[in-house]
Formats: structure tokens, sequence, C-alpha cells
């Protein structure tokens, strides 16, 4: 296939190897075996491979039952001792293989794996020491959303070995039982002679073919003589023959009698000829399918027959002519097909690495991304190669190595938030403004489209009695506080349920007492929206009022959005929303003769800082802990604040003025 630089390029030679695949630029790569290599009409190359999936591709319920199995190996295998970061990169190395084929093209090919079936011998550190090897030992089923144990398991380890009795010392004598240790089939030392014992077979041969003449089943199977003939002079024929002399003690004529009974000569039959022609073609069928896995071939095709039975069948189905005929079909078509195929070097530039404009690759910084910013796995911050990594307006990144390490392994080389693992460590606090910002989704006017797209219809989450249950009886798994503080981590939702389950029937049979909660009635509500609401009044007909845009709309605009809550009257002088008392020369929205301005939510402005003045920091500090709380939790109640009367403002006059003047909030 190529005559220059074969020794530098037989790495490149793919043929039945595990491989890595890019069916995306940011996402890791596919890992896939080849089982055979095919060329399109077109020219182009195809591989047939055999999917094979990672921790991320399954379930969280399917990890649970994973992480399981990883501990009763660990426990049997006695692994050495293993700290957080290495059992979280070793969860990298393990894949699940499946019985799920596809063609991908081979020009997607970015480099050979190894992996191997995890074995009891096997060290797991020493997958972490070599680079590209991986191991399974759970087999996947993307159908079901099964994992099921690997039937091909090596039976290598202290307890598959036999134990060997001690040498017996010269003159001692052996005392064991040979009757229960084994049982006597043959006994070469008799008093027939070879040739008495062949003419012995030949006579239970014919006998059998004899038998098979009058057998109304077998002689539909086998209709002509020499096939009657040939069946009769299978290995079960002889081994009945044999048997036969071992139970007569070698007498051929309590023998003779023995093949011939009263009720007619005996028929031995064996799995050959036990099952149809239409059960012989279904067990090539799945011979085909799924290789020598007998387990599957019965449990799929042929559930009717026992376990040995197949395997029986398979072993004489290879002594026939069928299986000589498709072997050689096999070397044909394998012949005909790619046996390797050259595959260059992948060099195209990654679109998600980060370069800024007129800058040489590998330089810090990049248009939309900030400076300073560290690798999200290993924190260095000097790279030769930066690439954007994660959600993007999180603007996260990744080193050279690091990338490397993601696209291979398919996570990260420290567990982090981003990747789904949960920390105990606190949350990031040295995030600057512009960060949380960039985190909103009315940041950009796209998120805002894209937040506005959405279907609105209503909906209700009505959780279940039993979840309701499970809050109550098992806190100390559901932590309820430590989850409302962490939304970003997943509750497994069934163990706690399970638990629930186990500890329902002990759990005690007196109610639980629950603080009645006083909601006042609807017509309540409804009045003192009604007092609440601001007078709308109509404005005056004739040339538009100007509109201060800077000391108007936008406050407004804050307040309609953010429904800022308002403090009511101290020692009966009103506060406005910045905690400081109106005076004669401010009006209240609710006496604005202004038309009010609708705000579109996706015409919306960037994110409002609000900064308390030094009044309204004064009332928070007559605020006690309990009533700061309810205040977060109620914040539809209005938060009543008692001044001492250093601090309550002096009486004055607060009557309104009635101009049709611009109103100006001054702050």
């Amino acid at each position: 296939m190529c005559t220059q630089g074969e020794h530098a390029s037989a790495a490149n030679m793919m043929r039945w190897y595990y491989v890595y695949f890019e069916n995306s630029s940011s996402n890791p790569y596919l890992i896939r075996r080849i089982e055979e290599l095919n060329k399109t009409a077109n020219g182009n190359v195809e591989a047939k491979v055999v999917c094979l999936f990672r921790r991320r591709d399954i379930s969280g319920s399917l990890n649970t039952l994973a992480d399981s199995n990883a501990r009763d190996f660990e426990e049997e295998s006695k692994q050495p001792s293993l700290s957080e970061q290495q059992k979280h990169q070793l969860k990298h190395r393990e894949l699940f293989l499946s019985r799920q084929f596809e063609s991908l093209p081979a020009t997607h090919i970015r480099g050979k794996c190894n992996v191997t079936l995890l074995n009891e011998t096997d060290v797991l550190t020493g997958y972490l020491e070599k680079e590209d090897y991986f191991f399974y030992s759970l087999v996947f089923d993307p159908v079901q959303k099964t994992l099921l144990a690997d039937q091909g398991e090596i039976r290598v380890g202290s307890k598959y070995q036999a134990e060997i009795p001690d040498k017996l010392a010269d003159g001692d004598l052996d005392d064991r039982v040979q009757e229960k240790l084994e049982t006597k089939v043959w006994d070469p030392d008799n008093q027939l002679k070879d040739q008495q014992i062949d003419q012995f077979l030949v006579v239970a041969r014919a006998v059998g073919t004899f038998a098979r003449a009058l057998d109304c089943s077998s002689s539909i199977r086998q209709p002509s003589l020499h096939m009657s003939a040939a069946a009769a002079s299978r290995d079960i024929t002889l081994f009945h023959a044999m048997d036969t002399l071992q139970k007569n003690e070698y007498d051929l004529a309590r023998a003779m009698s023995t093949l011939v009974p009263q009720g007619g000569p005996v028929l031995c039959r064996d799995e050959m000829e036990e099952w149809s022609a239409s059960e012989a073609m279904l067990f090539e069928e799945a011979l085909e399918k799924y290789g020598k896995d007998f387990n599957d071939i019965r449990q799929d095709f042929l559930p009717w027959k026992s376990l040995a039975s197949v395997v029986q069948f398979y072993y004489m189905w290879k002594t026939t002519d069928r299986y000589i005929q498709q072997k050689r079909l096999k070397a044909a078509e394998a012949d005909s097909k790619l046996k390797q195929v050259y595959i260059p070097t992948y060099t195209k530039p990654n679109p998600n690495q980060i370069m800024a404009p007129g800058n040489k690759p590998g330089m810090n910084g990049a248009a939309g991304f900030q400076k300073g910013l560290s690798c999200e796995s290993c924190h260095t911050a000097q790279s030769p190669q930066w690439y954007a990594w994660g959600p993007p307006n999180m603007q996260c990144r990744l080193c050279a190595s690091c990338w490397i390490y993601w696209k291979k392994y398919g996570g990260l080389k420290t567990p982090t938030q981003l990747e789904g693992a949960t920390r105990d460590a606190a949350p990031r606090v040295h995030m600057t403004r512009q960060e949380v910002q960039g985190m909103s989704p009315f940041t950009s006017s796209a998120g805002r489209a894209k937040l506005l797209a959405k279907n609105r219809q209503t909906f209700i989450l009505q959780t279940t009695k039993l979840t309701r249950i499970a809050r109550r009886v098992c806190q100390d798994i559901l932590q309820p506080r430590r989850a409302a503080r962490r939304p970003y981590a997943s509750i497994n939702a069934n163990a706690v349920k399970a638990e629930c389950m186990i500890r329902l029937p002990k759990a005690s049979k007196t109610p639980v007492k629950n603080r009645p909660v006083v909601r006042p009635t609807l017509v309540t509500i409804v009045k003192e929206l009604a007092l609440q609401a601001p007078l709308k009044l109509k404005a005056p007909r004739g040339a538009p009022t100007p509109i201060n845009r800077n000391q108007v709309t936008q406050p407004r605009a804050a307040s309609n959005l953010l429904g800022k809550r308002t403090f009511d009257s101290v020692a009966g002088l009103p506060f406005a929303a910045n905690g400081r008392p109106f005076t004669s020369a401010m009006r209240t929205t609710s006496q604005s003769v202004i038309k009010r301005q609708k705000v579109n939510q996706g015409d919306a402005p960037n994110p409002v800082v609000f900064v308390a003045t030094k009044d309204t920091r004064a009332l928070r500090k007559h605020l006690t802990q309990a009533e700061m709380r309810r205040a977060a939790r109620k914040p539809h109640v209005a938060v009543r604040v008692k001044l001492p009367a250093s601090l309550r403002p002096l009486p004055g006059s607060i009557l309104p003025s009635s101009t049709n003047e611009p109103i100006v909030l001054e702050d």
C-alpha cells in the first residue's frame, strides 16, 4: 500500500484496531473497534466498527451500577488504595462494550488506542500510567439501557486454581475411596482382544443403522441407507458400545443381548440428529451475529434448547461439510476486502483554538476572551496554545495538554463543577461583575431572542405522595438546605425513594405536626392590590412633553422589571424606594402626569446595578436577623421599620405640587 516511509507510517496503518474517531471538534473522541474496511462506489473508505461507550454516554442510574461493580472488583482483587484524583481519572479509562455496529468514514480516524478486558490480576493504577489504555468489564445495551457483566471473563486468580494435596511419603498408602473421586468407564487390561472389540463395534453400528430404519423420524431425516449408516457411525454409537462392554464386564454374549433388548434395538442419537434443519439455520445466523457467545445465542434465537445442547451442537457442527464450506466463503470474502488503509496525520487547525487577531497561535488572550484566565483543569496560566471549552458565556479554556486529555479521555484531570462533579469547596468568590453579568441570558440580544422564543404555555409540576413522604423520612440523605444552596448538584431521587421504602415501615405512626399558615382570602388580596395600585392619569393634550430618559425612564424600567420593595411610612412620613424620605420638591410615581411607557422584555436594558443610599443602609441596621430572613423568603410582604427618634425625618411640607412639569427624581 505504501512504499516510502513504511517504518514511520506503520502506526497509521489501521487493521482491526481500537481507534479514535472524531465526530465533533469540541466533543471528546469516539472509541470504536474496527471490524472490517469497505470501499464505497465513489472511492472512499468506510470502516464497520463496534461502538464502545464512556461513562458520560450512559445515564446516572447506570453510572451508579457501574460504581457498585467497581467497588466489588476492588474488594475482591484487593486493589491498592487510590486518591480521589486517581479515582476520578480512572473513570475516564473505563469503557462499556456494546453489540451496536455502525459505519464511519476512515478519514475521521485520529489515532489508535488499547482496550482490554479487566482482569482480577490487573492493577488499576497501571492504566493511569499508560497513555491511550482503556479497560471494560460490563456490556451496555443502547436499546434496553442495561449494563450486564461480560460473559467472556477470563478466570484467572487464586480462587480458580486447583487445590493440590500433599505428596505421600514413601511407604504411605492412599486411604482415599477411589469410587468417590472418579468413575471408571474403561479398563484397558480386559480379557478381550483388540480384534474382538473391533468386531463388537461393527455390530453396534449395524444395530444403530437397523434402529434408524425402524424409527419413523429418523427415516425422514435420513431417507437413504448411506445417510443412516453415516449417522450410526458417529461417536455417540461407539461410546454407547464401549460403555455396554464395561457394564457387562467385557462379556460379549451379555453385551450383545444388551444392544438388542426385547423391545427392539437401542437407538442412540446425538445433537446433530436431534436438531432440525431450521434450527441449524437459526444457529448459523446467531453464530454470525454473536460469535461464540452461547448464552446470547440461546436466549435470543434458541430459547427451547439447553445451553449444553447448544455447545455440543457447535462442536459437532464444526466437523461437518457445512462448516468447511462457510469457512472457505469467509476466507474468499476476506481476501476481496481491504486489509489495511493508510491514514495521513490530521493537521487541520481546531476551530476551538483561541487566537487574538494579528497574534501568533498560542498567545494569551483572544477576541471575546478575557486575559489572565487560567486553565479550567490544571489551573496553569501559561500554555503554548489555548482552547475554548464549556459554555460560551462562561469563557472557560483549557491548556494544550488538558485539551488533549479532554479529547482522548472525555473529562478533565481534576473534577470541576462544570464537568458535573460536586465538590465540597466553597464557590468561586473572585468572579467579577462582568463575569456574573455574562452568565445572564439577557446579556446579548441573541440570548434575549432565544428566551422570548420559548413556549409560554403554563405547566404545573406536581410531586407524588411518595416524594413528599421521602422528604420527611429521609431528611438526612436528602439534606434539603444543602441542596438549596447547591442547585447545580443533581439529587439521586431513586436512591432516596428506595431508602424511604426501607424506612417507611419502621417510621413512627404519629402524624407530623405542621404549623398552620393563615392565608388571607382572595377578596382581601384583591382589595389590597386595588388600594396599592398607582393612579393612572391621562396626559393633557397638546405638545408632547419631553422626557429625560436618563433621569426618568431608567429608574422606572428597573422598578417595573425587578419590583423593588418599598418601605412603609415611619412616624407618619412616607419613604421612597431608595430609603430617602420624600420632600416637597419630589413627587411619587402615583402622582405622575406623564403616560407610562410599556417596556418590552426583549428590549430590556443590561442588568441594572442598585447602589444603596446612606439612609437605606441605616434602615437595614435596625432590622433583626429574623426580619431579614423573613423579608428574603417573602419579598411580596412590605417591611415595617421602627426607627429611633434620632433618625426620624423632620416633619415638613410633603404636599406635591400640581404643575405639569417633567418629574425629576434626585438621588
